[in-house]
């Protein structure tokens, strides 16, 4: 098995599990705060904690920010170093064509790399090896995924469903 099956089939469990939460989310607390501390911005609502991960799994998997561009209706905001909010609220579904958008990405990428390139390629942001990028977004998306299952958990007892391995586990699937 390469490098690339194994990551795929993590990152991708990762992605699923963020999904699930995302799908499950209750209409009413689409907009809650995931923390009661008033001096948090809006960011803490848990739609835009999802837009936010789902922003930058696409971002990690591109080719620099000169050349990023997320799809309709996203924009750049995120990059803006005050902190701005998008102009309104994404919805569910629209968070969920996004995330499959940005699973799609990661799934292509590691399909078309190397061993080679995937340890030898430096990012254009950050210090690191493509292979280490990949984990350390892979890390994000879990992070976030799993900070958006605790909150479901603990607002309305649900259980987040354990994924070991990316729905697709195959990279040629």
């Amino acid at each position: 098995m390469t490098w690339n099956k194994i990551v795929w089939s993590q990152f991708g469990a990762a992605i699923d599990m963020l999904e699930n939460a995302i799908r499950d989310c209750p209409d009413d607390l689409w907009q809650a705060r995931l923390y009661q501390d008033p001096t948090l911005p809006e960011f803490a609502e848990f739609w835009n904690i999802a837009s936010h991960v789902i922003f930058w799994l696409d971002f990690y998997l591109g080719e620099g920010e000169a050349t990023f561009k997320p799809p309709e209706p996203f924009t750049l905001v995120e990059l803006d170093p005050a902190g701005k909010m998008p102009d309104r609220v994404y919805t569910k579904d629209e968070l969920l064509t996004y995330l499959a958008y940005g699973r799609n990405k990661c799934k292509t990428k590691l399909e078309s790399m190397s061993d080679e390139m995937l340890t030898t390629t430096k990012t254009p942001w950050r210090d690191m090896s493509v292979a280490e990028m990949m984990l350390y977004s892979l890390r994000h998306v879990q992070e976030h995924g799993a900070q958006l299952s605790l909150f479901l958990g603990q607002k309305i007892g649900w259980q987040s469903t354990w994924v070991g391995k990316a729905k697709n586990k195959d990279l040629d699937a």
